[in-house]
């Protein structure tokens, strides 16, 4: 199937609110390109060199918003703020401060999410719950950070009960975030190419697919 015909089939799946975020790592200017003239303007990177590359070879295409989704490192926040609308993986009081701090120097109102880790996970960056919690004043007291939602990604090898389960608890956790500080949790970044249909289902705002639009990478 083409890259077209994918998204066509992904669309009818999932309801028009839920946002699809194109994860492109790995993947060419000519397949974002097809992407965006079947209408997707939400992509993703995680690699900040490559998506530099890609940006000024898309430069015309100013409507396109970008995501990054990877971990970032404090060589490469600057440049993570400056080049991209969306920050999903702000996963550290440490990191979320040090934004702000660089927002605060460029005035910049960048959107993120708080990458959470429900279940442990050794290869995964992010809080754990109790984490979350403890360092929520701090969180509420940054400025320029916009903080909008929870991001997060599954330990491999989970049934899709338990998959279910983890996106729900996400999903309760933001919620209740919101309720008892002055977040406004909204956004939920959870779901990709093999549990998005479960995301959604369990109340997910943004899905980043990579593999289902696009094959495998090249």
């Amino acid at each position: 199937m083409t890259i077209t015909e994918n998204i066509d089939k992904i669309l009818g799946k999932i309801p028009s609110d839920v946002r699809l975020v194109a994860v492109t790592k790995k993947k060419s200017v000519t397949a974002i390109k097809e992407a965006y003239n079947y209408g997707i303007r939400d992509f993703a990177e995680s690699r900040v060199q490559e998506a530099l590359s890609k940006q000024e070879q898309l430069q015309d295409y100013q409507d396109i918003c970008w995501h990054f989704i990877g971990h970032i490192q404090t060589n490469k926040a600057k440049q993570v703020l400056k080049h991209f609308h969306w920050i999903h993986s702000v996963d550290s009081l440490k990191l979320a401060e040090y934004l702000d701090k660089l927002a605060a120097k460029n005035s910049i109102f960048p959107h993120v999410c708080l990458q959470v880790k429900i279940l442990p996970d050794p290869n995964k960056y992010g809080w754990k719950i109790d984490e979350l919690w403890q360092d929520l004043s701090e969180l509420e007291s940054l400025k320029y950070i916009k903080i909008d939602g929870l991001m997060t990604i599954l330990p491999l090898g989970l049934s899709q009960d338990e998959c279910l389960d983890t996106f729900e608890k996400t999903q309760k956790l933001a919620i209740k975030i919101t309720e008892k500080s002055s977040l406004q949790l909204k956004e939920l970044s959870m779901g990709m190419s093999n549990d998005y249909l479960l995301a959604v289902e369990k109340g997910a705002t943004m899905i980043r697919l990579g593999t289902i639009i696009f094959g495998e990478r090249d």
